[in-house]
């Protein structure tokens, strides 16, 4: 039985820490993907204003088709609804969006509104956010956030990742949730690095 000539142990050696090398590598690359490919891409998310979004639409039928349908019925019957109670959503509390720094910026409107069945949605519209990994919408019952603390103040509420950067989009606000008694912020919080992005103080 011959045994491994030098050149073939150190051959078997440099194969073994290449693999290593290449284990580590491989989910760290992964890893700094997830974490920073956020920074510098943006997904734009349009949402339908809540009543429309919350309408129930036929099959085969496109939410246009719909909205032009309810439209014509409105003016074909104005007479007859003019004593009908208003269902628009109910606008409670507005905000805007502004950065926490000179790196994350952001900019659009949100509105909590009420819907005709008594439940209530945060609406962001035309927003641009500088986005970032694993961001989250946060109502936070304070009147500024300005860190870590304020945004995980007692009582605060998490309603999930922010669906998009850009747009207009819907978040459901939990019914046990008063956000019209107090004060309130809209955080946009990167979770990952406890960093605000956005902030937008309710009123």
């Amino acid at each position: 039985m011959t045994s491994d000539t030098p050149e073939k142990k150190q051959w078997y050696r440099r194969r073994g820490v290449i693999a290593g090398l290449l284990a580590i590598a491989i989910p760290a690359v992964a890893l700094g993907w997830w974490l920073f490919s956020p920074l510098f891409l943006n997904k734009t998310v349009v949402e339908e204003f809540p009543r429309a979004a919350a309408a129930q639409i036929p099959a085969g039928s496109s939410a246009q088709e719909v909205e032009a349908e309810m439209l014509e019925a409105e003016s074909e019957n104005s007479t007859a609804t003019d004593d009908m109670p208003e269902t628009d959503p109910t606008k409670l509390l507005a905000g805007a969006f502004q950065g926490a720094d000179s790196f994350h910026q952001g900019s659009g409107d949100v509105g909590v509104y009420e819907l005709d069945d008594g439940s209530r949605v945060l609406r962001f519209e035309d927003i641009d956010i500088t986005n970032g990994p694993d961001l989250h919408v946060i109502l936070s019952p304070v009147a500024t956030a300005e860190g870590r603390d304020d945004v995980m103040a007692s009582g605060y509420v998490d309603l999930g990742s922010l669906k998009g950067n850009r747009g207009s989009q819907n978040y459901d606000i939990p019914d046990d949730v008063d956000v019209v008694s107090g004060e309130w912020t809209v955080v946009i919080y990167c979770e990952p690095f406890h960093v605000i992005f956005a902030t937008a103080p309710l009123s």
